[in-house]
C-alpha cells in the first residue's frame, strides 16, 4: 500500500481520507468532532481490564496475551464505570490501524485528560515503547489509563487520548525554527530557541491566582460532562505572594501557566516535551499536542499561554518566576488543515491563560 502524501503531519482532511481508505479502522463511525486539525481523538471501547502493573508487551507478545496474564478484574464500560486512583487499567480502543509503510504515528493524552492528572499511554501489539506506533503497523490499539489524583467516570466512547500521523522527518531544526519565528512570531517578546522553543513559568500572574494545587479525596469526575463541577471542591488556588516562587511538594499535582504566549502557525503543529531532566526533577506536561492555529491570529487567537500540568518527583523543588520549564517542538504539516484550532471549532483553550479543564465551572 502506498500513499500520495507530502512529508509532514497529516491534516484533518488526510485523516478522513485515511479512514475512507481503510488504514484507520473504527468499530463505529467517527464522532462528528472526533477529527482535529492535526490529530484524531481515540475512543474507549466496551471493557476495561484492571491489571496488576503497567507493561510493554515486547517484540514477541500481543497486548491481549499480557492482559490474560496480568488481569485482576474486567469492567463493563458500556453504561459507564468508575476508574479509581492508583489503579492501572487497559482499555481496547474502538480504533485500530492498518498503516501504509510510509506512515507512522504517535499518541498523547488530550489536554483535558492531562489537566485532570489522568495518566494515559497508547500501547500496540509487540510494542517496545509507549505512545509510539511504527510505520506499517497493522493491529488493534489499547490505552493504559491510570487516574493519579481524581477518580473518574468513563464510558464507551470517552475520548482521553489522541493520535497524530506523520510521513518522514517532520521536526524543524533550531535554524528553521528561528527563521519561522522571524516571519511569524512564535512567542510574544524574545524567543529562546534551543532544541525547540523554550518556555518559562509565570509565577507573578496578572491576577490574584498564579496556579492551582489538586485536592485529595474528592468526588468522582465524569470525563464527558462539561462545566459541571465547582473549582473549590477539587482545587486549592495558589495566590500571588511577595516572592514569585513556589515550592513543589513531592507527589502533588499542580496547574500552572507559561510566561510566554505562544503561536502555532497554520502550516505547523507543535508538541511540548513532557519532561526535561535538564531543568529540574519534575514533569511539566502530560498532554503535549498543540494544533495548527493554536494562539494564532488566523484562528481567532492573540497568543495563548501553555498550561502546564506539573508534578514533582520524590523531592521538594523550588520553581521561580521566569525559570525555564520545558520546550515546544515544532513540526511541519503535510498540508494546511481545512479548519484551524480556535473559534471555528469551538476549541476549549484558544486564547487561554491559566485555565483548568473544561469540566469545571468558570469562577
Amino acid at each position: 500500500m502506498t500513499v500520495d502524501i507530502e512529508r509532514g503531519i497529516l491534516s484533518d482532511r488526510q485523516i478522513r481520507a485515511a479512514y475512507d481508505g481503510g488504514w484507520i479502522r473504527a468499530e463505529t463511525p467517527f464522532d462528528h468532532d472526533q477529527v482535529q486539525p492535526a490529530s484524531l481523538d481515540l475512543r474507549l471501547g466496551t471493557v476495561a481490564y484492571r491489571v496488576r502493573a503497567s507493561f510493554l508487551p515486547g517484540p514477541a507478545t500481543t497486548v491481549a496475551d499480557r492482559i490474560s496474564a496480568l488481569r485482576l478484574h474486567e469492567i463493563d464500560l458500556t453504561d459507564g464505570a468508575v476508574l479509581e486512583t492508583g489503579c492501572v487499567y487497559i482499555v481496547p480502543l474502538l480504533e485500530g490501524l492498518d498503516l501504509p509503510p510510509e506512515i507512522e504515528a504517535s499518541a498523547n493524552p488530550k489536554s483535558s485528560t492531562g489537566r485532570l492528572d489522568i495518566f494515559t499511554r497508547v500501547i500496540t501489539d509487540r510494542a517496545r515503547a509507549f505512545d509510539t506506533i511504527p510505520a506499517g503497523y497493522r493491529g488493534p490499539l489499547y490505552l493504559e489509563v491510570s487516574p493519579r489524583t481524581f477518580p473518574i467516570l468513563a464510558r464507551t466512547g470517552s475520548r482521553l487520548s489522541q493520535i497524530r500521523f506523520r510521513r518522514g522527518d517532520t521536526r524543524l531544526s533550531d535554524e528553521a525554527l528561528l527563521e519561522l519565528h522571524r516571519s511569524a512570531p512564535l512567542a510574544d517578546g524574545e524567543a529562546v530557541i534551543a532544541n525547540g522553543l523554550c518556555l518559562s513559568i509565570d509565577l507573578k500572574g496578572s491576577g490574584d491566582i498564579v496556579g492551582y494545587r489538586a485536592k485529595r479525596h474528592t468526588d468522582v469526575i465524569d470525563v464527558d460532562q462539561r462545566a459541571a463541577l465547582d473549582v473549590l471542591d477539587f482545587w486549592e488556588p495558589i495566590g500571588r505572594r511577595g516572592r514569585a516562587e513556589l515550592i513543589l511538594d513531592p507527589d502533588q499535582f499542580y496547574i500552572l501557566v507559561s510566561r510566554e504566549a505562544v503561536h502555532v502557525p497554520p502550516e505547523h503543529a507543535a508538541e511540548m516535551v513532557a519532561f526535561d531532566p535538564l531543568v529540574g526533577e519534575f514533569r511539566v506536561h502530560y498532554a503535549g499536542f498543540f494544533d495548527p492555529g493554536f494562539g494564532h491570529s488566523a484562528a481567532g487567537g492573540a497568543g495563548s499561554r501553555a498550561v502546564l500540568e506539573v508534578r514533582s518527583h520524590e523531592v521538594p523543588f523550588i520553581l521561580e518566576h521566569g525559570q525555564t520549564v520545558g520546550r515546544l517542538v515544532y513540526e511541519t504539516m503535510s498540508e494546511r488543515p481545512s479548519v484551524l484550532y480556535g473559534t471555528g471549532l469551538g476549541s476549549n483553550y484558544q486564547a487561554q491563560g491559566l485555565k483548568l479543564s473544561k469540566h469545571f465551572r468558570a469562577p
